[in-house]
């Protein structure tokens, strides 16, 4: 996850100074826009997601060294976004969205191979209410940082299943509430308005479902809690 923030960061700082740098045309593209009370777009990105991991005694080792190893795959994301205008540089914003992900627990405290491995796979739609603060515009860029509170439903949480992890089957809570935050440079062009943006976004709650009391609490018997962060590389379109 280091390296993926680093390469974000990477490209977000050069389309900044490429933007950012001197212009000499002074031409401004899409003048009025903002000044919409209302507006829409869409967005496409990356993410990638993992789980806060909060271990039981069983979950630990004579070290108290925690047994449960993650490998987190690189997901896809989804969405539209709705804009009201509250104030020069304030906006209330509405971005639903899919995220698609993907996660491999390895359980360290059992020795067969098949059944120390679970792999998690989510879809997850998320409803946030977020606020965003902007800077003025210079030029043909602005910066801007929004953060808020999601609901978000996990359509593959296999809550409601009876079946358990003895039968190879993780489950997870279907409805989470989290928190995020985003920052990222609005670049204008002459037809539309593109936005690169890097976002976190931090669940509240935990998301784990029990095994059931007669299996043997290797898997979900040996946590307390599992809940996900993640971090979201997007391009929006305006």
């Amino acid at each position: 996850m280091r390296k993926l923030f680093a390469i974000i960061l990477f490209s977000v700082a050069v389309t900044s100074f490429a933007q950012f740098r001197p212009n000499t045309t002074k031409t401004w593209h899409r003048e009025g826009f903002d000044d919409r009370q209302f507006s829409w777009g869409y967005f496409l990105g990356a993410n990638l997601m993992s789980f806060k991991v909060v271990p039981d005694e069983e979950g630990l080792n004579e070290q108290g060294m925690i047994y449960l190893r993650q490998k987190n795959k690189m997901g896809f994301s989804v969405g539209l976004m709705a804009r009201m205008k509250l104030h020069d540089n304030f906006d209330l914003k509405f971005e639903p969205g899919v995220h698609f992900a993907e996660r491999e627990l390895y359980f360290g405290n059992i020795e067969s191979a098949v059944d120390s491995v679970r792999a998690v796979k989510s879809t997850y739609v998320d409803l946030p209410l977020l606020i965003k603060i902007h800077g003025d515009r210079w030029v043909n860029t602005r910066p801007y940082i929004q953060g808020g509170v999601g609901y978000m439903v996990n359509l593959q949480s296999n809550e409601k299943k009876e079946e358990d992890n003895r039968e190879d089957m993780f489950r997870m809570k279907t409805h989470n509430f989290n928190w995020q935050v985003e920052l990222g440079v609005e670049i204008y062009f002459n037809k539309f308005k593109l936005t690169p943006s890097l976002k976190g976004i931090f669940m509240f709650n935990n998301e784990l479902v029990q095994d059931n009391p007669e299996t043997p609490p290797y898997w979900a018997g040996s946590l307390k809690s599992l809940s996900t962060r993640g971090v979201f590389f997007s391009l929006k379109f305006e």
